[in-house]
């Protein structure tokens, strides 16, 4: 080991990390996969009320898919939170 680095990822820590890292990143895949498949209903569903009613329709079926792109937004924040505490990161 260089001089000056210690190496906090042996023993118990360094098990204690693989293990968080693990159910971090599954958890986060999950989260992410959940948010983007609900973003694209979102964004589907929209697109049909759209295409259904034209024009007078367009306000709500754009709602709708701007509601889901949030969603499929705010999934992706949380998937990345969850994925950086499982590494230990701030």
């Amino acid at each position: 080991m260089p001089i000056g680095e210690s190496n906090q990822d042996t023993g118990v820590t360094g098990a204690a990390k693989f293990v968080t890292g693990a159910v971090g990143n599954t958890v986060g895949g999950v989260s992410r996969t959940v948010g983007n498949v609900t973003g694209a209903a979102g964004r589907g569903i929209g697109d049909t009320i759209t295409g259904a009613t034209g024009s007078a329709g367009k306000p709500v079926g754009d709602a709708v898919g701007s509601l889901g792109t949030g969603i499929e937004n705010g999934a992706a924040g949380v998937a990345k939170g969850v994925e950086n505490a499982g590494q230990w990161k701030r």
